[in-house]
Formats: C-alpha cells, structure tokens, sequence
C-alpha cells in the first residue's frame, strides 16, 4: 500500500511532536520538495524548487538550517559524496530500521536506500577499530550504475 504524501507529512508532524521539536511551514515545504523529487538535490537546487512551488524565497543559508534539523530529526540524508539531500525512505514506516547505507547511479543520479543489518557494521566497526581508526560516520555510498541505466547500457 503506496503512502501520500499528505500522510508522510502527517507522520513526520507527529513524530516531531513527540519529541518536541516543531515542523514549521518552511520545514514542511523543504520536505515536500525533497519527497516531490526522485533525485537527491543540493541545498541550492532545493531553494529553487522551493522558490518555484510555493513562490518565496529561501536562501541557501536557511535551506542549510533547515536540512541539519530534519537530518537530526531523521527525515532525511545527507548524501555526503554528492553534497546532496534526500528524503528518508522509510519517513512514514512504524517499525525499527536498519542502518541506511545508499546504492546511488553515476548515470541517472537516482538513490535506493538499503538497510545492512546493525550486526554487520558492528563487525565493520569493530574490524576497523582494530586498525587505530577512528570511524567518523558509518554511512556507506556506493557509487555504480541502476538497473534501468545497465540494461541501457546493453
């Protein structure tokens, strides 16, 4: 069963209600732009969208702004080899979730998000620990080609 966007909204008000942090207007509209899109964006990208949808302005400065409270509040990713944004896949899901690793096409720019299980990077971190590193984030891009874009390719 497909979710709307009015309902992801509607969840991501509640959930940043429970922990008491607020979903403004603007906050709402970034968000609807990040999930109006299949591709990830850059903070400038988004205050044009944001321009063109809702007919105000939003400098970059405050897209920043707001990108760092919805990553903080997990409603979306920061794609860090890109510089880009994206909407969590899992926003309107109820369950607990694995640890969000992204699989992003170098043709199309399209973005899956994938969940490897909590144990495995565990197990990376750990392995990684052993070497005197200290591990910063444990976010993996993996960088490749779609399907759509390989059977072009064929």
């Amino acid at each position: 069963m497909s979710t709307s966007i009015e309902q992801i909204i509607q969840r991501t008000m509640m959930l940043c209600a429970s922990t008491g942090a607020k979903l403004t207007t603007k906050r709402q509209h970034v968000l609807l732009v990040l999930l109006s899109t299949p591709v990830p964006l850059s903070a400038y990208e988004i205050a044009e969208q944001y321009k063109k949808r809702f007919d105000e302005a939003l400098p970059v400065m405050s897209v920043y702004r707001i990108m760092h409270f919805l990553i903080q509040e997990k409603l979306v990713h920061k794609l860090e080899t890109a510089n880009r944004f994206i909407a969590c896949a899992h926003i309107a899901c109820d369950h607990p979730h694995e640890i969000p690793q992204f699989l992003i096409c170098d043709r199309c720019k399209m973005v899956q998000e994938v969940g490897i299980q909590k144990h495995i990077m565990k197990e990376l971190a750990d392995s990684i620990e052993h070497t005197g590193f200290t591990l910063a984030s444990q976010q993996l891009e993996l960088h490749g080609l779609c399907k759509n874009c390989r059977e072009i390719s064929s």
